[in-house]
This record gives structure tokens, sequence and C-alpha cells, in this order.
């Protein structure tokens, strides 16, 4: 069988980029306004830094009576470690309008929060990266974007615009140095940047 040329070699990584504007963020939630499903899953992906799969499985029990400032304990599908998550509003207000779609108004504690668009099915992670391709694209976003752009945004804004700093971004992340979280980031060229160019 022959190498499928949508999909990368086998062992290759491909490095997507966070969106780094508030107007881009804006414009893509403009964007989707008319589809909760999508408006709710982006929200959550660039508030929460959860990876494209476990933002998949999530179900509706653990989320939908969750309230701002209260807590999410999951565990990584990929590390298979505990997470806890604090939701915010936006968080909060994005659920619950999804929620109270028509498309949810059957949905059991045990049904995926986030469905395909064939029935009560999950959604897949390589149709989230779909997605927010087509998302981006659809803005004129040059770059390389797919799903995990919202676990890159949602650093890249703390670090950026938010201030939040490296040692906590380190503990959201996981990462074992700081080195490894600005280069996931992608901010560490800017920084250095940035640095030579304050005037002693």
């Amino acid at each position: 069988m022959g190498q499928n040329r949508n999909h990368p070699p086998k062992g290759s990584i491909i490095k997507v980029e966070p969106i780094r504007r508030l107007t881009d963020i804006k414009k893509i939630r403009s964007l989707l306004k008319e589809h909760p499903r999508d408006l709710a899953i982006f929200n959550l992906g660039i508030n929460t830094n959860l990876r494209a799969n476990d933002l998949v499985h999530l179900k509706v029990g653990r989320v939908q009576h969750l309230q701002p400032g209260e807590t999410l304990v999951l565990r990584e599908k990929k590390t298979g470690k505990t997470r806890s998550i604090t939701l915010n509003k936006t968080c909060y207000q994005s659920i619950q309008a999804l929620l109270a779609t028509k498309d949810m108004e059957d949905a059991t504690d045990e049904d995926f929060l986030f469905r395909s668009r064939k029935g009560k099915k999950g959604l897949l992670p390589n149709t989230l990266n779909g997605l927010v391709r087509k998302w981006t694209k659809t803005l004129g976003l040059k770059g390389n974007y797919g799903s995990h752009s919202l676990r890159k945004t949602f650093g890249y804004i703390h670090r950026t615009v938010l201030g939040t700093d490296i040692p906590t971004l380190m503990k959201l992340f996981n990462h074992s140095t700081q080195r490894q979280t600005l280069d996931y980031l992608c901010i560490q060229p800017e920084e250095i940047r940035d640095a030579y160019m304050k005037e002693i």
C-alpha cells in the first residue's frame, strides 16, 4: 500500500502555530457565532489548553453542571496523568449555549459534548484538525494551523497578552524546562529580539 499524500511520513513532525492576534480570535468567534458546537470547542480549546483528543472526548455529564471557577478533573489520554482545569466564564457560557441547542436536547450524561454531524458519535481529532484549518483559511491567516493551534494559542496569549509567567505556563503545560515552554509557544525568538531592542 502506497504512502497517503495527505498524511506526513510516519515519524515526522509537523509544527503548527498559535493564533497570535486577539483580533483574529475575535474574527473566528464571529465566524462561528451561528455554530454553537464549533464555537464551544474553539473557546474551550483556547481557554483550557486541552489536547484535541481530550477535548473531543469530553462527556456532557462532566461539564454541564460546572459553574465559572469550578474545576474539571480528567485523565489525559496521551500522558495518563490527572489534570485539574478551572473553567472560566467563556467556557461556561459556551457549554451552556451548546447544551441549549436543539441538537443537544436529548443528550445524557454519557453523551459526547462535541458530537459529529452523524448522530451521537463524538467528533474525531482529525475532524477538529480540519475545522481549525478551515477557520484560519477562511480568514486568510498565513501559516500552518491545526487542532493543536488551540492549545498553543492558550499559551501564546497568556504569555504575550495576559502576562502569565513562564514557571506558571510550564506547570500548565507540564513541561520540564522553560526553554521547552518558550519553544512550544513559538515566542522564544520574539522575546530574544525584543530584549536586544531594549536600550540601556
